[in-house]
């Protein structure tokens, strides 16, 4: 039995146990309508949700699973399900596997990341596990030698292969360089990043019977947002809406967006989620809605990373992770002020940081280097990546003062502008 909760539960449980929401939802009514909830600031939710001294969480950790959300080495960021939320949230997405396709028989080679507190891998893997229909598991891991990917898809029949696209991409390499393609694959199911048509025409060539699809759309901290039934094109997903309220905000207002096409930011709150409540709390992502106010389980397409963080390639490197790694030289180069520029480009992901300095030349191109290691120390995943060249080194671009993008309606500073989305 999958547990969830109404929402005055949730919000009750919240107010009278943890501190953080308790000071947040101060002066709001006994019973505030979700539209009355404040939409989280993420810095704030961070700030409390600490190793020690905790003040978001309603209770101890007592079972469960805790999983890493990304941050800095020094101030890690980290999720907690219990036990019977963890069941939830992975019984919820085996429902949506089942509506995407999974049958009886499957066979499932599972590439997503395993280990160093990362969530993909077992997440998959229980999913899997709990869908109704009974699928037969290789877990290899996204760090599994390609060879041997290779042979277990060949020695097992494996028609299912799951990864980010990334990951599907370094082996479709593979096969690609041997001359070789697998036939007997009939689906690639991707998550953690979107897939674009440069890297589907390369994906056909090594899988020539497969076909490819999300997997579905959920996240660490902000838990189940989406699944992909047949009827989904690329980047468009269903939201759970049993479990989940799905909103979509206006950036600059805050409006809730009901008309279809009109694009804003994904807001999610988890029905399934007691011990960590998640309650208007910013997916990190852009999206639209493609179908009519009041649809069960109402489409939407995801249209970009908004303001949260930048993702590159299945990794998040959050603004405020950039913002503490500036400080650090600013008296050197007398940084104002960043934004974080996400590209697609021959096939992988490029994240250039345009920073807006006063610094003269010769001072910004002698610190080039050590900037771009500070950043990938505030993110390792990225150099794992970089080393598995699954996406392209970081750029930096030095910009004069008042140099950077802006809204064109607000004047506001673009934070992250995510142009992947415009090569489809």
């Amino acid at each position: 039995m999958i547990v969830h909760y109404p929402l005055d539960t949730i919000v009750g449980t919240a107010r009278q146990l943890s501190p953080y929401y308790r000071e947040l939802y101060a002066g709001l009514p006994e019973r505030p309508t979700l539209a009355q909830l404040p939409v989280i600031e993420q810095k704030a939710f961070w700030a409390a949700n600490t190793t020690q001294d905790n003040r978001l969480l309603t209770g101890p950790m007592h079972d469960g699973m805790v999983f890493k959300s990304g941050g800095t080495t020094g101030e890690p960021k980290f999720s907690v399900y219990s036990r019977s939320e963890w069941a939830a949230f992975t019984g919820v997405f085996g429902i949506g596997l089942d509506a995407g396709g999974l049958t009886d028989g499957d066979r499932v080679a599972n590439l997503f990341y395993a280990g160093e507190l990362y969530s993909s891998f077992i997440f998959i893997m229980h999913s899997l596990l709990a869908a109704r229909a009974g699928s037969l598991q290789f877990p290899l891991s996204g760090r599994a030698d390609a060879e041997l990917v290779e042979h277990v898809v060949a020695d097992f029949s494996i028609n299912t292969v799951v990864g980010t696209p990334t990951t599907l991409m370094n082996l479709a390499a593979h096969y690609i360089a041997g001359g070789r393609t697998a036939p007997a694959v009939r689906r690639l199911l991707f998550g953690g990043e979107s897939l674009y048509a440069d890297q589907r025409e390369i994906l056909r060539q090594a899988f020539p019977q497969a076909q490819a699809g999300s997997v579905g759309y959920a996240s660490v901290d902000a838990g189940l947002l989406g699944y992909a039934d047949p009827s989904c094109g690329p980047d468009e997903h269903r939201a759970f809406s049993r479990y989940t309220h799905i909103e979509i905000l206006d950036e600059t207002s805050g409006e809730v967006i009901e008309e279809e096409g009109r694009v804003g930011r994904v807001i999610v709150t988890n029905l399934t989620r007691l011990l960590m409540p998640i309650l208007r709390y910013p997916a990190g992502d852009l999206g639209c809605w493609i179908e009519p106010a009041g649809t069960l389980d109402r489409k939407f397409r995801l249209m970009g990373r908004s303001e949260e963080g930048a993702r590159v390639g299945p990794a998040t490197l959050y603004v405020e992770d950039v913002r503490q790694v500036l400080r650090s030289f600013h008296e050197r180069v007398g940084a104002s002020d960043f934004q974080m520029l996400v590209e697609h480009v021959e096939h992988r992901d490029r994240l250039t940081l345009r920073v807006a300095c006063a610094a003269d030349a010769i001072t910004r191109g002698a610190l080039e280097s050590e900037l771009i290691d500070a950043l990938l120390a505030a993110r390792p995943m990225l150099v794992d990546l970089l080393n598995q060249d699954m996406i392209h080194r970081l750029r930096i671009e030095w910009v004069a003062l008042g140099g950077l993008e802006t809204n064109a309606r607000s004047g506001k500073l673009k934070r992250v502008i995510d142009r992947r989305h415009e090569r489809r």
